[in-house]
């Protein structure tokens, strides 16, 4: 890290030395902006964490966060990308063990609001396919769809958010999230079709991922992802 941006990001720090005098005296006043825009990009980015941690520790967690993490793009709204990880070993924030996933479910919306856009698959062909070559299939999908598992109920706790009437229950949740239109759209996954859904997300033919899950809906689960248009090529290279 240059002195330069390390003054920027340490309130209290004396401007670098060798920045003319004129630029020194609006340093603070840079500084301060630098802060603030990123602070801002992070409220954007994790709605729900704010909510759950309130504005106040949020902006103090903030201010520790872009001390360690300099963006690492150009499109400040991508900001913030190792938050999650950042969340694992921030002390103060301990007592909420379930926010790292809150904050993966998060930036995988982000993720999937930025990713380029696909045409989904015509399930026509899916079902044009015989047995055989079904079973021995595997699904690619849209650049778009993230697959996000918790031991947390983190589907239910961003629903739950600003309702105070809902209360959720702390059970595992596994979450789909698909842009099906233009904004990422999340669909909370069943139980018993959770280990398919990753198992098809992660590659796996259709018949493969099929035995290994028998308590899984698999008409259910393709029903899911082709309906959210979660899926946009089938594959059998990988099996030929």
């Amino acid at each position: 890290m240059t002195s330069f941006v390390s003054a920027l990001l340490h309130p209290g720090s004396a401007p670098p030395s060798d920045i003319s005098a004129a630029t020194r005296d609006r340093f603070d006043v840079y500084r301060n902006n630098v802060a603030v825009s990123l602070t801002e990009a992070l409220e954007t980015a994790f709605p729900v964490v704010r909510s759950l941690v309130g504005d106040t520790f949020f902006k103090a967690m903030a201010g520790v966060f872009l001390r360690c993490h300099l963006p690492g793009d150009p499109r400040l709204a991508l900001y913030g990308r190792e938050m999650p990880a950042f969340l694992e070993t921030f002390a103060p924030a301990k007592d909420l063990p379930y926010l790292p996933d809150i904050a993966r479910l998060e930036q995988a919306l982000r993720e999937s609001y930025h990713a380029a856009d696909a045409v989904p698959l015509d399930p026509a062909k899916l079902m044009a396919l015989t047995e055989e070559d079904l079973l021995e299939t595997s699904l690619i999908f849209a650049p778009a769809t993230r697959l996000r598992r918790s031991k947390w109920p983190i589907h239910s706790i961003c629903k739950a958010r600003g309702d105070t009437t809902l209360k959720p229950q702390m059970t595992a949740e596994t979450v789909l999230i698909t842009r099906p239109g233009y904004d990422p759209r999340m669909t909370l996954i069943a139980p018993k079709n959770a280990g398919l859904v990753d198992a098809l997300y992660r590659g796996q033919p259709l018949g493969q991922a099929a035995s290994t899950h028998p308590e899984a809906d698999l008409s259910d689960v393709l029903g899911i992802l082709l309906g959210q248009g979660a899926v946009t090529i089938l594959d059998r290279k990988a099996n030929e």
